[in-house]
């Protein structure tokens, strides 16, 4: 049994109460055995059955559930720098994409890697990640974009959750664009999608959720629906990339196949936002992809409004978003989107959680929840989220157990 305590603010981000309602606990306590916290709250009513429990010292930081990033492209080949240049001097993501660069570009260098080369790659992504406070990654395949190499990446991923300390989340992607071989045959790859990729999928049980980029350049709506009904009649649950680009129909259509999450939504509708309210659809705001592309980002105050709940993701990715740092993007919400600290804090956590439709399990720092978790050097979120550094994480626990430590925090030892 283990109690951490001289906690500045606790936030448990449980569910109820909405976007804002992190649901802070000042000078707090919480108890956990094993994987497995058992208790939260002041630590003026510690219960008595806890007093012997080993404690540990959290210097009089903040402690928020472990970060989930609830949108990434974790492997992939190479890199796509000239295309940041390129964008500087004028060039649009269409325009790159038709010149051959873009998504096409890394399925290239992709397909070249070899699985060992990506798992390599992957797994020192996902040890930077854990020193932010990351507890969950979801991973996309989607940079193989044939039978061979998307079932590569999607093992890829299976291995790294084996061998990583952390949940790693896979989702099929294999719907983001058409590959080049079949650009004059796209009926022909939907059919290998659908007839062949995600029973193949399904049956080594790869990945728990599959995903489709509805946009003029990828699939269209029709597409989408059916390669999202073949996959949850397969058991993988339905996610999209929506109204990225264009106001393309790809909100109403996440309501309508009762989609986990839609992603992006910089051009989303009225009736979109609607849909996604009544449905239950979490929306998901990749705010670094509006700071690399300098478009306008998701409307997350029209969507909080309506009732939609907004997660906040990285879109960890070579071309749009190739930064993985969760709390920039946390921050970025802040500014860009005009998300108190609070709202994106349960954008990070909880909401980020149901997007995978984990949030049973994490997301939120309540009994019988993953003991995963973040110590934070600041006073509170607020001040964590406005004053921007390379990193206030000083403490990061998944299942219970330390899995990086700042240098020189001394409470972190006792968990060793």
């Amino acid at each position: 049994m283990k109690l951490i305590e001289n906690i500045s603010q606790l936030a448990t981000c449980a569910g109820e109460g909405g976007q804002g309602a992190m649901h802070a606990i000042g000078d707090a306590a919480m108890v956990w055995e094993g994987a497995t916290i058992r208790w939260v709250g002041p630590k003026r009513e510690l219960p008595v059955e806890y007093w012997n429990a080993e404690r540990i010292d959290a210097q009089g930081g903040t402690v928020v559930p472990g970060l989930v990033d609830c949108h990434t492209h974790l492997a992939f080949g190479g890199w796509r720098a000239d295309e940041f240049t390129r964008r500087i001097e004028g060039a649009s993501y269409l325009d790159i994409a038709r010149a051959g660069g873009g998504i096409a570009k890394t399925v290239r260098l992709t397909r070249e890697a070899g699985a060992d080369a990506l798992l390599n790659r992957a797994r020192g992504f996902v040890r930077e990640m854990t020193t932010l406070g990351v507890t969950t990654i979801e991973a996309k395949s989607g940079y193989g974009l044939d039978r061979e190499h998307e079932l590569e990446l999607l093992r890829v991923y299976r291995r790294l959750a084996q061998a990583e300390p952390i949940a790693v989340v896979a989702t099929f992607l294999g719907a983001h664009v058409v590959p080049p071989e079949y650009r004059d045959r796209r009926e022909a790859y939907v059919a290998l999608l659908i007839d062949e990729l995600i029973p193949a999928v399904a049956a080594e049980r790869l990945a728990t959720a599959c995903d489709v980029f509805v946009e003029e350049s990828a699939f269209s709506l029709d597409e989408a629906r059916r390669i999202l009904l073949a996959g949850r009649a397969a058991g993988l649950a339905p996610r999209l990339h929506a109204d990225q680009l264009s106001a393309g129909g790809g909100a109403e259509l996440a309501a309508e196949v009762g989609a986990l999450s839609a992603d992006h939504l910089e051009h989303v509708s009225e009736k979109g936002i609607a849909a996604m309210a009544q449905a239950g659809v979490v929306a998901v705001s990749l705010p670094l992809v509006s700071l690399y592309l300098g478009q306008p980002p998701l409307p997350a105050r029209r969507l909080i409004a309506a009732g939609v709940p907004v997660a906040v993701a990285t879109d960890f990715n070579p071309g749009t978003a190739p930064s993985y740092h969760l709390p920039l993007a946390m921050t970025l919400a802040c500014t860009l989107q005009r998300m108190t600290p609070a709202e994106a804090l349960k954008g990070g956590t909880y909401y980020a959680a149901k997007a995978l439709g984990l949030e049973r399990r994490v997301g939120s720092l309540e009994r019988g929840k993953a003991a995963d978790f973040a110590v934070i050097d600041a006073p509170d979120v607020e001040h964590w989220l406005y004053h921007l550094r390379p990193n206030a994480c000083r403490l990061t626990v998944a299942g219970g157990r330390a899995i990086w430590r700042a240098p020189g925090h001394s409470g972190a030892r006792e968990l060793a």
